[in-house]
């Protein structure tokens, strides 16, 4: 990765966070009782479109968009590569529905008691207080909290939700939403996104304004067969820098839910960005995201992802390197448990000459789950002096799993460098007969193997969450067998 500075803890801060930190499954399962003012009947059509729209109270032009969307969304088909989505009925998803609380409310204590409970297991508005210079917070399909740090607002950074920002920003958001980065007709559920998209995020940060604590926004469903489709469109101006973290997550239920959400980026000339997202979603969520950055001259972007939940993950943040000496770097690991198919990736278009993009991806899986790499280098002619380097490894904990790599590279132009490296195998019984000699069970041999594996993600994320992330996945594999 790069060398974005992040706030880290002392030594004795890390011990002490380790020890305290104690992640309980039933956190992130935890459901409350629906209390909603509005639910849609199941399914999408153009009275739902016109609905959500009209709630907003948007202008034409948004309209428009949706019902373009709308249009794409019912001609286009289901995609005919990656893990099967023939389980997923899109005929019985609720696509909008509205939380019983105040909107964008900027104090805890104006949030609804249960839904603030819930939050509060989650760890928000701690993480908040100690950590983060701005948060928001989503629950179905509006933004239910949402503040910013007032000495950020005063050197200008607009950090609102999306539906606000419409209202406030119209012509900017106008310009930049799904038009060059992610536009309505890349593929189906992009479509779909543009037809039901509620709440998510915007955020500009002004020339040369470097934001050195992250932003974050947490997104939550609760009700059965819920959809969730937030939009996050953040606008970083030349020599500015940001990072921010999304969070993820929805509790358990027999029923299939999908999360189609879409993310824009632009990263002006010599601007810098970070995404760090940890989605965590249950595992009867189809998690069908998109993740796009417009990558300007001399701009760094880097994406940070660890997907942990979802019966089915297609996710590939792309991205599009346009100006001169432009940069990505990508770092992914993703597990795949019992009944989970982990398909994910990254994307880099090289458009201009002397860019460079690095891809390090790591795939964890047991109890039959597969983790796939899935991935694209596209180097266009006239980006000479352009490089990329990937690699891709996987990891199976059991006999009964799979990791597998798709990896593709569209090379267009001679005077480059391109690599690409990929190992895929189990962990090594040398490795655990040398750990387990010096006292380890055999848990405890396998977590820390897991933990080497994963070591690229946890040194791009804050500590909070490079400890959150490794709790989370020694529960998934405590008592496992290789």
């Amino acid at each position: 990765m790069s060398d974005l500075t992040i706030m880290q803890p002392t030594e004795d801060e890390q011990v002490e966070l380790q020890e305290e930190l104690v992640i309980d499954r039933e956190n992130y399962d935890h459901f409350n009782e629906e209390k909603l003012t509005y639910k849609a009947e199941p399914g999408i059509n153009e009275e739902i479109v016109r609905k959500i729209s009209k709630d907003k109270n948007e202008p034409e032009w948004m309209l428009r968009k949706r019902l373009n969307g709308l249009k794409l969304f019912k001609e286009k088909s289901m995609p005919p590569w990656g893990p099967s989505i023939r389980d997923l009925d899109l005929d019985k998803i609720i696509y909008y529905m509205r939380p019983d609380a105040k909107r964008n409310a900027t104090s805890w204590d104006d949030v609804p008691e249960d839904i603030k409970n819930t939050y509060e297991r989650l760890g928000i508005p701690q993480a908040e207080r100690s950590a983060l210079g701005g948060v928001g917070a989503q629950y179905e399909s509006e933004v239910v909290y949402h503040n910013l740090k007032k000495e950020l607002e005063d050197q200008g950074v607009i950090f609102l939700d999306m539906d606000e920002a419409v209202q406030k920003y119209p012509e900017m958001v106008k310009k930049h939403f799904m038009t060059t980065c992610v536009p309505i007709h890349l593929h189906k559920f992009s479509a779909l996104h543009a037809a039901v998209w509620s709440g998510g995020t915007y955020i500009y940060i002004p020339k040369n304004v470097k934001v050195d604590i992250p932003l974050q926004a947490y997104f939550r469903m609760n009700a059965k067969k819920g959809g969730q489709f937030e939009h996050t469109l953040i606008i970083v101006d030349e020599g500015a820098e940001i990072h921010y973290i999304e969070g993820c997550s929805a509790p358990q239920y027999t029923e299939n839910s999908l999360h189609a959400g879409c993310v824009e980026v632009h990263v002006m000339k010599g601007a810098r960005a970070r995404y760090s997202s940890i989605e965590n979603w249950s595992k009867n969520t189809y998690n069908l995201n998109t993740k796009r950055a417009m990558v300007h001259e001399d701009a760094i972007m880097e994406w940070v992802n660890g997907n942990m939940g979802s019966k089915v993950t297609m996710l590939y943040p792309c991205s599009v390197l346009v100006g001169k000496n432009a940069k990505t770097d990508y770092v992914g690991v993703a597990y795949a448990g019992e009944g989970q198919y982990q398909d994910t990736g990254c994307k880099v278009y090289h458009l201009a000459e002397n860019t460079s993009s690095s891809i390090i991806s790591k795939g964890i899986s047991m109890y039959g789950g597969v983790s796939s790499y899935r991935g694209l280098i596209d180097i266009r002619k006239g980006a000479i002096n352009s490089k990329s380097n990937v690699r891709c490894d996987g990891l199976m904990l059991d006999n009964k799993s799979k990791a597998l790599t798709f990896p593709a590279m569209d090379v267009h132009e001679n005077d480059v460098k391109v690599a690409h490296e990929a190992a895929v195998g189990k962990v090594e019984e040398d490795q655990l007969f040398y750990l387990m000699s010096r006292g380890l069970s055999e848990d405890e041999a396998i977590k820390l193997i897991v933990s080497g594996f994963i070591e690229p993600l946890i040194k791009a994320l804050p500590m909070e969450y490079a400890v959150e992330l490794n709790r989370l996945i020694e529960l998934e594999i405590e008592n496992s067998v290789c």
